[in-house]
């Protein structure tokens, strides 16, 4: 079973958890790691032949671009993760389109190709900003991978199907590639990537991988440049989110290896391609 791997490119400074205390606007104040974290996870999955989506955020790639051209360069796909990571359902229709159109056109002009994928930031299209998905197909995106089946504080469509699916909208059909769940007691839990790739010990992680293969459905996985840097900067945020962020930095390129080792993944692109 081909598997999909996803990165989102952002920095640690530029995350949900801590947005409480760090705001974008003094975003230019942190020290920039993404760079040197995005190149260890080019090396890893150059050392095991494995291509992946790199979901970039406008911020980081107007403004160190470079980072950009390696991804392309090394034959992945790059995808928009829009401009500011700001939650779809806390802008209005005018500014997200705002947000997706100057994002593909900072990624297009570094790439010299069409930018057709969209994640959007925390996975959030939820009920309430579903009309999120009308607007990528109308400014050009041929599929978005923001759905996660599950039930959540911020973001979440419980509802949403756990394969990759044409999804009908009013301005016709989009791909989606909703992040995938493993199924408990007949329920959908969250598993594949960030901090709970993080937190669970990783035989939970490849169990839950094969019983999702098993079902015959690719595992749809994400994982953000920072979660490979144990020594980035602490911030002073709450407790809960503190966890959330730090929790078993250490352990995420080990793991990764292994979950590498043992499972096939490409890019989302070269899903399509074979899929259709």
């Amino acid at each position: 079973m081909m598997n999909l791997l996803t990165i989102d490119v952002e920095d640690y400074f530029q995350v949900e958890n801590l947005s409480g205390v760090i705001n974008i606007s003094e975003w230019g104040d942190y020290q920039v790691r993404v760079e040197k974290n995005t190149d260890k996870i080019l090396n890893i999955l150059s050392d095991f032949n494995m291509n992946a989506t790199f979901f970039v955020l406008g911020w980081v790639a107007e403004r160190y671009s470079e980072i950009v051209k390696k991804i392309n360069n090394a034959g992945h796909e790059v995808a928009s993760h829009g401009y500011e990571h700001k939650l779809i359902f806390n802008q209005t229709q005018e500014e997200f389109r705002e947000d997706i159109r100057k994002t593909k056109q900072i990624l297009e002009d570094i790439v010299k190709t069409e930018v057709v994928g969209y994640r959007a930031p925390n996975f959030s299209i939820t009920k309430d900003s579903i009309w999120a998905l009308d607007i990528l197909k109308d400014e050009g995106f041929k599929y978005d991978s923001s759905l996660l089946p599950v039930k959540r504080k911020k973001g979440g469509l419980a509802e949403a199907k756990r394969k990759p699916y044409e999804i009908s909208i009013k301005e016709g059909l989009l791909m989606e590639f909703p992040l995938s769940t493993v199924k408990i007691f007949n329920k959908n839990m969250s598993f594949s990537g960030g901090g709970f790739f993080r937190l669970y010990p990783y035989c939970f992680t490849n169990w839950a991988v094969k019983e999702v293969n098993r079902e015959g459905l690719p595992v749809i996985f994400y994982i953000h440049p920072w979660e490979f840097d144990p020594e980035q900067p602490r911030v002073n945020a709450s407790f809960m989110n503190r966890f959330k962020h730090y929790v078993n930095l250490s352990k995420t390129e080990e793991k990764f290896k292994r979950l590498l080792g043992d499972f096939e993944f490409c890019s989302i692109r070269e899903y399509i391609k074979v899929n259709g």
